[in-house]
């Protein structure tokens, strides 16, 4: 059975019924994985022609044809098809790993946000943007975006402490100093391509400032130069935090713009925010947005509302990046 691999213009000899993930590694074809389990979407490609089977939700198989998006962890090859990987300068592979790390720090960057830093026994390989599975305990454990780009020494995550929440209870009311956390990971396909060359926007809601600032941390490293608008919207001005990192981050940055969106009741003269939804914002001040390369973090809402947004004003739906793992109440 023939498998075509586009762009790459290569064309294998596999075995019907091998999971196309397994053909790709074996053959050595750049490719970015890491969960394994159709979960992360890291591996996600698209079928360009022939057809493969799919498990779907319940566990039954389901067969996908042509020109749909597909996770290569999850697709088996069933005849001669093409499939259409990531150019090969955007192709990150970190498989996942599963590493142990301390608590150094809970620090209160607002009323209900920790900021969460661990020390690592093994360095932690990802890209900025990406994500990890943070385990506490066996019973308590969720995923969280990184905040800083990779070191030696530490990772950083930005938890809201949800009301009523399982896990996040435990990080405000149990979780200490010096106490032992499983990280797994990376996860997630919303990281920084560092070969764009267009213009970038990123619009983040809450929490979803830290996969952003690991984003325009990770620029600053490689010497992006790009034009950047950063959107982030906040329920009210206490909710508003991290302006001291972006600000930092304009001096590294000089492309780099930056718009606080608060949506509860009206800004204070002076403090250079704006009210309302923030998509609004993006709305009112970009009538098109054509080549342009956008990242979006936040509540499931928003980012929908987002890349909905951003998809009417000429954006790429290939050139949209986020990570569906913020639904969680936890």
């Amino acid at each position: 059975m023939r498998l075509t691999l586009q762009p790459l213009q290569r064309a294998l000899e596999v075995p019907a019924g091998t999971n196309l993930l397994e053909a790709l590694r074996a053959h050595e074809i750049p490719v970015s994985y890491s969960c394994m389990a159709g979960r992360c979407g890291t591996c996600r490609c698209r079928l360009a022609a022939g057809k493969v089977r799919v498990a779907d939700g319940a566990g039954a198989a389901a067969e996908i044809c042509a020109g749909q998006q597909i996770l290569a962890c999850q697709a088996t090859l069933v005849e001669d098809c093409a499939v259409e990987l990531p150019e090969i300068d955007e192709v990150v592979v970190h498989p996942a790993r599963l590493l142990k790390a301390t608590v150094t720090a809970i620090e209160a960057l607002t009323h209900d946000i920790r900021r969460l830093r661990l020390r690592l026994n093994k360095p932690f390989a990802f890209s900025p943007g990406q994500y990890a599975m943070l385990q506490f305990t066996p019973q308590h454990a969720r995923p969280y975006s990184m905040a800083v780009t990779p070191n030696p020494d530490e990772i950083e995550f930005h938890v809201r402490l949800v009301p009523g929440g399982r896990v996040t209870a435990y990080i405000a009311g149990a979780l200490k100093v010096g106490d032992a956390v499983r990280v797994g990971g990376p996860l997630g396909t919303a990281y920084l391509r560092r070969k764009t060359t267009g213009p970038i926007l990123c619009v983040a809601g809450g929490t979803g400032l830290a996969p952003v600032l690991s984003i325009l941390r990770g620029m600053a490293e490689a010497g992006m130069d790009n034009d950047v608008h950063v959107y982030f919207g906040a329920r009210s001005q206490r909710d508003v935090y991290g302006q001291p990192w972006l600000q930092a981050l304009r001096r590294e940055l000089p492309g780099l713009a930056c718009h606080v969106v608060v949506a509860d009741g009206a800004p204070a003269p002076g403090d250079g925010y704006r009210g309302g939804l923030v998509t609004q914002a993006v709305d009112d001040d970009w009538p098109a947005l054509p080549g342009w390369t956008a990242y979006l973090a936040g509540a499931p809402a928003m980012v929908e509302a987002a890349s909905a947004l951003l998809q009417r004003k000429g954006v790429a739906p290939a050139s949209i990046h986020a990570d569906a793992f913020h639904a969680s109440g936890d």
